[in-house]
């Protein structure tokens, strides 16, 4: 399976991918990551475009073929790029999961945002202005929701994991 977590920073989704990946013993693919090893190499400076998710892309079809539940992970702010996981599911023979991870509340949304640490070594955090100008398309497909606000991570991986229990058909 390919669950797709989108959203944008500071919304909760790396703390939600990790969380489900240990759950489910998955493949924890983070877009991230692989944009601050493009840029660590010197091949690119941030922000490094479309590499970053088009490697992604790769990577994912991999670890689907071989067998294995991939949570990929990224802002995922495009049409395109929502597409783009779609059809590495599709190619892959995978179901897939599409999961936006939000933060209803402006207030605490900014607390996130302006006092979250790196954890990728040298990975440029936007500040909360970037974050709110930051070009996020409205889903165009049906996709499941989390609203993090004013809840613990766990009840967050609770509400996913009700889901995909449901999508998987038990």
């Amino acid at each position: 399976m390919l669950i797709v977590i989108g959203g944008l920073h500071g919304t909760g989704k790396t703390t939600l991918a990790r969380l489900l990946a240990a759950r489910i013993n998955a493949v924890h693919l983070r877009v991230d990551t692989i944009e601050q090893a493009i840029a660590r190499s010197g091949l690119a400076q941030h922000p490094v475009g479309p590499v970053g998710y088009v490697i992604g892309y790769a990577l994912a079809e991999e670890h689907l073929r071989q067998g294995l539940t991939v949570i990929a992970e990224s802002v995922n702010p495009l049409d395109v790029t929502r597409d783009s996981w779609q059809s590495a599911g599709v190619r892959a023979a995978v179901p897939v999961v599409e999961v936006e991870v939000i933060c209803s509340d402006a207030h605490e949304h900014r607390g996130r945002v302006t006092t979250r640490s790196v954890d990728i070594p040298d990975l440029p955090l936007p500040d909360w202005q970037q974050v709110r100008d930051h070009d996020y398309e409205p889903w165009s497909r049906e996709h499941l929701v989390i609203d993090t606000a004013g809840q613990a991570p766990q009840q967050s991986l609770a509400l996913l994991l009700d889901h995909l229990d449901h999508a998987d058909g038990h």
